[in-house]
């Protein structure tokens, strides 16, 4: 889990991505395209990262995809992020 959230992270375009699905809450890849000067077949390699890592959900309605947030996944990693920070009680 822990792997694939950072190397998702890693790059400023699929935080940028987070970001654009928090505010809006559903967008279509086109929605998500306008918001970037990279080529699509960029784009669909960091949205496939998002999937792979589970931070973004998405799904086909007509001939379009729409991808949201997984916050589930979300937090599960600030659960993680608390207990690695937590300090032991003696």
């Amino acid at each position: 889990m822990t792997d694939k959230f950072f190397k998702a992270i890693a790059d400023p375009n699929r935080r940028k991505i987070l970001t654009l699905l928090k505010k809006a809450g559903v967008l279509t890849a086109g929605e998500i395209a306008e918001h970037f000067e990279i080529s699509k077949p960029a784009l669909s390699e960091h949205l496939k990262i998002l999937r792979n890592a589970d931070l973004i959900c998405s799904v086909k309605k007509q001939q379009f995809v729409h991808y949201s947030l997984n916050t589930t996944i979300l937090e599960d990693i600030l659960k993680w992020f608390k207990e690695i920070t937590a300090k032991n009680e003696v």
